[in-house]
């Protein structure tokens, strides 16, 4: 016989509580609403401190600038191997020497985009004295025309970044141009002495061995020239201009980056080309001893086929 005021065993009490807390006022619709509202108040809470915690080490690992440069690197294919070498240069240097430090870095350089060298804080053609401050602009797809390019020179805020960069600041001394639609660039690293300078084309070494100037320049959005030591027996050889990096005779290093082949012109006696460039007309390059000579038009030094040349030409 059961009866009525026995005590409830432990089975029958627990099974009243689970009953109470199902049907219970305590979680009637309105509780549990409230209580879904504040479970999901809390975990916006605790990603918003988890996100303000990762931004704060990212900004302190790589600077205030490359976060608004996370979106672009997060689809970079090297954007941020060439973060991690810039920035951590002295550990790397230690670990690998200084010669394949500057290899590999041009290496990076000459892989990357536009983007991916205005997020390492370079300057640009807007200004060459400090980084990007247009990410949020910058750091978005170009705007391509159909069966267009992209322009050849492209400075400011605008999408897809600027289409040259000069390092003021490092010993590295960098200077990066990208020709018509990006389909070529060279990549120059001076090191404070024309002896040193290192310089890349479409990621292919040129010009090793040789006394190159400061900066270049591309003709036709296919050919890369640039200055280089010119002959010690010139009569007119001596020292160069105030802020001039070779002496006053310089000759002509021309590489053709489509073909990829190098000619180096040599200024003969009569040639007097301190400052020597190249027009490309009709399929000829038509060579001038400076750019003042150039832009006032008249009779060039020479007239030279530009088809495969010789390593060097007198």
């Amino acid at each position: 016989m059961k009866w009525p005021w026995r005590a409830k065993t432990k089975a029958e009490a627990k099974a009243d509580e689970s009953a109470e807390a199902i049907d219970g006022p305590a979680f009637d619709e309105e509780s549990i609403t409230k209580h879904i509202q504040a479970r999901r108040e809390a975990d916006a809470k605790a990603a918003a401190a988890a996100e303000r915690a990762g931004n704060e080490r990212m900004v302190e690992r790589w600077g205030t600038r490359v976060v608004d440069w996370r979106g672009w690197l997060a689809r970079s294919p090297v954007g941020v191997d060439l973060l991690h070498w810039w920035f951590d240069e002295a550990e790397l240097t230690a670990l690998v020497g200084e010669e394949r430090y500057v290899e590999r870095l041009g290496e990076l350089l000459s892989q990357a985009s536009a983007r991916d060298i205005a997020a390492m804080g370079l300057g640009c053609n807007r200004r060459v004295d400090r980084a990007c401050r247009f990410a949020e602009v910058c750091s978005q797809d170009p705007v391509v025309p159909p069966g267009g390019k992209l322009a050849s020179y492209r400075h400011g805020e605008i999408p897809g970044a600027c289409s040259g960069f000069i390092d003021c600041w490092s010993k590295h001394e960098i200077d990066v141009t990208f020709a018509d639609g990006d389909d070529h660039r060279s990549v120059l690293l001076f090191r404070d002495h024309p002896g040193e300078a290192r310089l890349w084309v479409d990621g292919v070494r040129v010009g090793e061995g040789e006394w190159l100037d400061k900066g270049g320049f591309w003709e036709d959005e296919r050919y890369f020239t640039i200055r280089i030591e010119g002959p010690e027996d010139h009569p007119e050889q001596g020292l160069g201009e105030m802020g001039r990096q070779l002496y006053n005779i310089v000759s002509l290093l021309i590489h053709d980056a489509e073909r990829g082949t190098t000619r180096i012109l040599v200024p003969e006696a009569t040639e007097s080309w301190t400052d020597p460039v190249l027009a490309v007309r009709d399929g000829s390059g038509w060579v001038y001893p400076t750019r003042e000579a150039r832009a006032a038009g008249g009779t060039p030094d020479r007239i030279i086929a530009l088809q495969e040349p010789e390593a060097r030409a007198g």
